[in-house]
């Protein structure tokens, strides 16, 4: 249950542990939901017309009993594992749900929701994999009409002042957010990598301005409480395919290790860029969704040559690495994430080529996956310390 009186983290954990609950809350008090999958759907045109947006996430702790006659047993657990909560009916507060091509295994996902799972509002918008001007040109047609169909269910337009005032507002939170991740570059951190992506996911399941009331809290809570985390030997950026529960996250910084950065997509990847405030809104909108978001599904345009490609890939990483003083990255995926697991060996030759300590982990959608990774973390660190 959420308590009414809960604030800051430990509203956030509420929410994160129940987020269901806050969903219906949220349709108690007349709210419509719409569900979405991954970084990549437009959510300011989704909140223009009033619909609190809702990410679809699975369950580590539930054992995938139905979405296995859906769904072959090779294909992305986390995506079985949604499918499974849907089929389950743990999903049947929402009104709508937005599909986007985020990879393959995500594109039929999508379309066996919308097949089995029919809600009063369905859509899904074909994204782009290449950047280049035609890229643009297309995603930006696919989103003229997903607003389209958005005003037909409304029964109103949707007015390019009243999208302008949605991307302020999500922008609003996107600062917010990086002012959290902020309270990680000190030593020792603020703010543990376990709580942090507690209050992401937390974001995700709530209205928008509820979770930059959220933020607002957590941010003077976290300033100044004495009790934080301690000063460990390392400073870890978590890199890969999406996290949803804390448990790895624990197991690492219940070693001699803080995770003060990510480049996750329930994480800064999913936050960090703001939309440019153009003219016409979908032009910002389509360049920060298609260009600005930094996932392996999306490929840049080569260069004269390898390090430049590397750099273009993955300099961010780099730049994260030296504002949050990051002296190692674990890179994780889910077993059969051919989206993240196919650029791990370009992003090792990266993080060796600047000096960072790196380790690779694969692991299944579960709990009891956990266990035998804590002794290759724990190997890993004491290599770092004696380096």
């Amino acid at each position: 249950m959420i308590q009414a009186s809960a604030k800051g983290l430990d509203h956030a954990r509420q929410v994160c542990r129940n987020r269901e609950a806050a969903a219906r809350q949220s349709k108690a008090e007349g709210r419509k939901l719409m569900g979405y999958l991954c970084s990549y759907p437009p959510l300011e045109m989704i909140t223009a017309v009033d619909f609190v947006p809702f990410r679809l996430l699975g369950d580590v702790a539930e054992p995938v009993t139905r979405a296995d006659a859906y769904l072959a047993s090779i294909i992305c657990p986390f995506l079985r594992s949604a499918l499974d909560l849907g089929l389950k009916e743990r999903y049947d507060f929402l009104d709508g749900f937005l599909g986007t091509h985020v990879c393959d295994c995500g594109e039929k996902f999508c379309h066996l929701w919308n097949y089995y799972l029919p809600s009063q509002y369905h859509h899904f918008i074909d994204i782009p994999h290449l950047v280049h001007e035609a890229s643009f040109d297309f995603l930006k047609g696919g989103l003229e009409l997903f607003q389209s169909t958005l005003e037909d269910y409304a029964g109103w337009p949707m007015s390019r002042e009243r999208l302008k005032d949605e991307i302020r507002a999500h922008n609003q939170q996107r600062a917010l957010v990086r002012e959290l991740y902020e309270l990680r570059q000190v030593d020792p951190p603020l703010l543990s990598g376990a709580e942090n992506l507690e209050i992401m996911v937390a974001l995700m399941s709530i209205p928008i301005e509820d979770g930059c009331e959220l933020l607002r809290e957590v941010i003077a809570e976290v300033k100044e409480r004495q009790d934080g985390p301690q000063k460990k030997a390392a400073r870890l950026l978590l890199w890969g395919s999406p996290l949803t529960d804390a448990g790895l996250i624990e197991l690492i910084e219940g070693l001699d290790g803080n995770v003060v950065m990510d480049d996750i997509c329930i994480g800064s990847r999913h936050f960090w860029p703001d939309v440019e405030l153009t003219e016409d809104p979908l032009d910002g909108i389509a360049r920060r969704y298609l260009a600005e978001l930094k996932c392996p599904r999306t490929f840049r345009e080569t260069t004269e040559s390898y390090a430049k490609d590397q750099e273009v890939r993955f300099g961010y990483l780099g730049d994260y690495a030296r504002d949050w003083s990051v002296n190692g990255v674990i890179m994780q995926s889910v077993r059969y994430c051919d989206t993240h697991g196919y650029e791990v060996p370009a992003l090792k030759d990266y993080l060796d080529g600047i000096g960072l300590p790196n380790l690779y982990l694969e692991h299944e959608y579960t709990m009891i996956a956990l266990a035998p990774l804590r002794t290759r973390v724990q190997a890993f660190l004491e290599m770092m310390e004696c380096s």
